[in-house]
């Protein structure tokens, strides 16, 4: 073949399709300014259309995190808490590092979101930022169980 393109692989009931060259930059599906804008905030230079796969796993952990803690939060704490007469200086701790590990997983993922020029990328950045508030408003109960005022 002695086209510039390559062809790309073959997925089971699909037409094959053409890649670009390695030396042609993947162009982002928007240019808004509002596109821009989040790129920019999320340090996202180039399109990586594999990290798309890592977005949904970073994704599903990120959430996997969240429900442990609300269920270490809401549930296992509450009961364990009177039986072993423990003070809410273990809880709040454990639900603070749980905190801070699902929004490091968010933001994780949602760079990768972004960085696949993912077509849901808003409606994930949507979702995110409402898992964040929730993070944000138990972190603040955290704290205050410790006797820290933000």
């Amino acid at each position: 073949m002695s086209s510039s393109h390559t062809q790309a692989p073959v997925v089971a009931g699909q037409a094959p399709a053409l890649a670009a060259p390695a030396s042609v930059p993947v162009r982002f599906r928007s240019d808004r300014a509002a596109d821009r804008l989040m790129r920019r905030i999320l340090g996202v230079r180039n399109v990586d259309l594999r990290s798309g796969e890592g977005a949904h796993r970073t994704f599903r952990t990120s959430v996997v995190i969240s429900a442990l803690r609300c269920l270490i939060t809401y549930v296992v704490i509450p009961i364990l808490v009177p039986i072993l007469s423990l003070a809410g200086w273990v809880a709040a701790p454990v639900g603070l590092a749980l905190c801070l590990v699902a929004a490091i997983n968010g933001v994780i993922s949602l760079q990768r979101f972004w960085r696949a020029d993912h077509s849901h990328r808003w409606t994930y950045t949507v979702f995110i930022c409402a898992v964040f508030a929730i993070l944000a408003v138990s972190t603040v109960t955290e704290l205050g169980r410790l006797g820290v005022t933000p």
